[in-house]
């Protein structure tokens, strides 16, 4: 009498061939990991708004942090750039820039997100236009 294991193996065989042919569909779908890279500076609006004119260059680096960018050829400006790639979507570039006449702080310019501006956090912020802010003088006491 033949055995019936071989029928069975042919069966759970043919089962298993069937299965992987809906694999390609599965594997096109995953894809491996991508972690989030930030690099650079990240300053925050609550930063930039401790910033008054007339500030030495350690007082802001005290509130900024040190500047990724220091130019010999613009000793008078110091360059803060943060780059933000997710794994997945576009990347986010912002920079500021921050001008000295001297030792004392004059201006701020750059991709500035003003604090609560249309209810979006900075992280959710679309990159927003270059501008630059005049750093207001405080009243002379006579």
């Amino acid at each position: 009498m033949p055995s019936r294991r071989p029928l069975s193996s042919l069966i759970l065989l043919a089962t298993a061939l069937a299965a992987c042919s809906s694999a390609p569909d599965i594997t096109s779908r995953l894809s491996p990991y991508r972690i989030d890279v930030r690099q650079g500076n990240f300053v925050t609006q609550e930063m930039v708004a401790k910033l008054k004119p007339g500030m030495s260059r350690d007082q802001v680096r005290f509130a900024l942090g040190t500047p990724l960018v220091t130019d010999i050829f613009h000793a008078n400006r110091w360059d803060y750039v943060y780059r933000f790639q997710p794994g997945r979507g576009e990347s986010q570039l912002r920079r500021l820039s921050v001008f000295f006449e001297g030792d004392k702080l004059v201006r701020v310019g750059g991709d500035v997100v003003p604090a609560g501006e249309g209810g979006a956090t900075e992280e959710a912020a679309p990159a927003p236009s270059a501008r630059f802010i005049e750093v207001p003088a405080e009243p002379k006491k006579d």
